[in-house]
Formats: C-alpha cells, structure tokens, sequence
C-alpha cells in the first residue's frame, strides 16, 4: 500500500500515535538515541515513528511502546470483548428459539 492509497483515518490515527509515543518519551526523560537503543531500532526510524509513518513495521511500534512501559495496550486493541461491532453482529445470528428433537430427548 502506498502512500497515496493509505487511508485518511489510519495516516490521521498513526500521527496522533506518534505524537503520544514521542509525547510518552520525553516524559520520561529519555532522549532519542537511548530510546531507539532500548528499542532496537534505529533513531531514524524511531524519528518516523513518532511522526506516524505507516512504512514502519508495527513490530517497531511494539517495540517503542514496551520500552515506554505501555505494552498492555497493545494486548487491549482488537481484544474480543471491546468489539462491539462482532459482538452485535454475533447477537443477530442467534437462534430465536431452541428446539429438542425426540433424539435429544433419548439422550437426557
């Protein structure tokens, strides 16, 4: 996916990402070069990261967030019980009503 072709919304989110990551960073005191140390990363990439380059491997991100202290957030973004979308969409596909078949029965 190009740059081009990347939608709005995710240039808008990573942005808004790397602000906070470098946000998060100074924060805490620790200058680039350390960070993208700590990271294993390089401190250009970790420059594009906290400018919200999409190019940029989410490994990388991961990264940056775990040597920030925030890794459980990561855990926290697609978890099942936050989708409320799927989980509406679950609700709608179930039975209205339940029958037993004589079948059932024999085997209660």
């Amino acid at each position: 996916m190009d740059i081009k072709s990347t939608p709005i919304p995710i240039k808008m989110a990573l942005k808004k990402l790397g602000q906070d990551l470098r946000n998060a960073r100074k924060r805490r005191r620790i200058p680039m070069q350390l960070a993208a140390e700590r990271a294993s990363i390089s401190r250009a990439t970790l420059s594009k990261i906290e400018k919200g380059d999409h190019g940029v491997s989410l490994g990388a991100y991961a990264r940056v967030i775990f040597i920030l202290g925030m890794i459980e957030r990561i855990a926290e973004l697609a978890d099942s019980t936050s989708d409320l979308l799927g989980l509406e969409l679950e609700a709608e596909s179930l039975p209205k009503r339940i029958r037993f078949s004589p079948k059932d029965k024999r085997n209660e």
